[in-house]
């Protein structure tokens, strides 16, 4: 019997789903059970190698997890694809069954953010559009604006050469290796990452949300933080919005620890039970 983890994400969308099936599975390992990781291609479960997922695998698309599992498995998805049919059907098949976003909160994050909160943060500000930048968005709102106060972290899928190309409109171009230093140290973050904005949030910085137009993201999550949201057309008008709530940043909520310990002894309990039942009807053959 296996526990998976379905993320919906490829090598340019859903990364946000990675790093949060990422540390669900770290959260299994310390249960000692050996989760799987599934993401939409191969490219992706390459990036989750970087968050410490050493069992990965693509799939392609939700509906080819049969293939891959047998009945009484369990399953942690996170995605939007299956239908009330579809969800029905892999209840059935499905020892267990959970959802990212149902079962499970989106505000999920590394238990190592949390550690952060008794550091002092440095008074920075960082602008991190995302994982993925895959038309070239960012590049197309820095077109024609000067250089801005402020540095940036490069996400993991942008193109070969945009750091050189985005460098004159930033102070400074911090490489993505540097992911967790940055989030967890910077006090004003702008992010177009619902994930990444929580993650900086758990460190007991100030994050703010920018909000792409590329991606149709659910705020409402971050509304009930009372954090703040951007939408502008370029990047000199973002940056000018930022500077104004940076300047007097409203009061948010804190992000406590989402505790799904329920769930991670219900698997652990249906793996070793079933490891006994296996060691049984082995011993009578």
């Amino acid at each position: 019997m296996n526990i998976y983890i379905y993320t919906k994400s490829g090598h340019n969308f859903g990364l946000d789903r990675v790093r949060r099936g990422a540390v669900l599975y770290k959260l299994l390992e310390q249960k000692g059970c050996e989760p799987i990781l599934c993401t939409s291609d191969y490219r992706a479960a390459t990036f989750a190698r970087e968050l410490g997922v050493y069992r990965g695998v693509g799939i392609d698309i939700i509906e080819n997890l049969p293939n891959l599992m047998e009945r009484s498995d369990m399953l942690i998805f996170d995605s939007d694809e299956p239908s009330e049919t579809m969800l029905s059907f892999m209840d059935e098949y499905c020892t267990h069954l959970y959802q990212v976003g149902k079962d499970i909160p989106l505000q999920i994050v590394d238990d190592k953010y949390f550690t952060q909160k008794d550091q002092p943060s440095l008074d920075k500000k960082v602008f991190f559009f995302g994982d993925d930048d895959y038309h070239d968005l960012l590049l197309k709102l820095s077109n024609g604006c000067d250089k801005q106060d402020i540095s940036l972290l490069m996400g993991h899928y942008f193109f070969l050469g945009n750091e050189d190309k985005l460098a004159p409109y930033f102070n400074n171009v911090i490489d993505e290796d540097e992911y967790y230093e940055t989030i967890s140290s910077t006090k004003y973050l702008l992010s177009s990452s619902i994930n990444t904005v929580f993650e900086s949030l758990a460190s007991g910085n100030l994050p703010i949300f920018y909000k792409r137009e590329d991606k149709d993201e659910n705020i409402d999550i971050l509304k009930q933080y009372n954090i703040p949201i951007i939408e502008a057309s370029n990047l000199s008008e973002t940056i000018s919005k930022f500077e104004d709530i940076t300047s007097n940043y409203p009061q948010i909520k804190p992000l406590e620890k989402v505790d799904i310990s329920d769930i991670l002894n219900e698997i652990s309990l249906v793996i070793e039970k079933f490891k006994t039942i296996s060691k049984s009807l082995d011993a009578n053959y």
